[in-house]
């Protein structure tokens, strides 16, 4: 059976791709601190610390290799400037190979990398297909035993009995369903037995759905639809339920 398991306490997770394992990093956005700037916000870049952080997860994990589920780069375009350097560096020291599962964000990645980019529609590596999630999966996809995508940066606002409150990165994880792929005329087998997993957003910076507060809709165009009966479950693992019900 494919298997996909969160780092405890990570915004990453690990996948048995069959033949290799590959640490799952979403929503990278590398360079993110110009365009905080420009809208006036104090943002000291973390470059050197997200870099630092998927070095150590590589070693800690002992990942045969990176797939970022899209978003790598945060600007629409190409990289450039500080946004470009820091790229440019991160796969420099990667010691493993590089997958890009291309976002909404990678538009100009694939001419300045030299990582392996795919189609939006995403990729299947074994049983786990790689999706990012702004655009509808391939069938490849979705037949996979385990279906991971990002784009969400899924989050959850919690509350106190005094009127306190914190918002906490989570995973959802549930059964994949069918219907909105089969009303979208996506060509599936009809009877998707796999499980979804909507991956946290890897960068601090980036902002989140709150996918407990009502109006905060959710940004791919298969969700919530295809999970409705996904649970939440906090970077260190706790498991928080239905998120319907938080």
């Amino acid at each position: 059976m494919a298997r996909v398991e969160p780092v405890p306490g990570r915004p990453a997770a690990v996948a048995d791709c069959g033949d290799e394992s590959a640490l799952v990093v979403a929503d990278y956005h590398a360079g993110i601190e110009a365009s905080l700037r420009r809208e006036g916000l104090e943002a000291p870049s973390r470059a050197d610390e997200r870099r630092e952080r998927v070095l150590s997860l590589v070693v800690e994990t002992g990942a045969e290799r990176v797939v970022f589920l899209g978003d790598l780069g945060h600007r629409i375009g190409a990289p450039r400037g500080a946004e470009l350097d820091e790229l440019e560096t991160l796969v420099a020291e990667l010691p493993v190979p590089v997958t890009l599962v291309r976002g909404n964000h990678d538009g100009g990645l694939a001419d300045v990398l030299d990582v392996e980019v795919t189609p939006a529609e995403g990729v299947r590596l074994g049983d786990v297909g790689f999706c990012h999630g702004h655009t509808w999966p391939s069938r490849a996809v979705l037949d996979a035993g385990v279906v991971c995508v990002g784009h969400e940066h899924p989050a959850v606002k919690l509350s106190d009995e005094v009127g306190g409150g914190r918002v906490e990165r989570v995973w959802l994880r549930g059964p994949l369903v069918a219907d909105p792929f089969v009303a979208r005329e996506v060509e599936t087998n009809g009877d998707l037995s796999g499980e979804l997993v909507v991956c946290p957003a890897f960068n601090d910076y980036s902002g989140g759905t709150w996918v407990n507060v009502e109006g905060q809709g959710f940004l791919a165009p298969f969700l919530p639809e295809a999970c409705p009966d996904a649970q939440a479950y906090l970077l260190d693992g706790t498991r928080l339920g239905p998120y319907r019900g938080l």
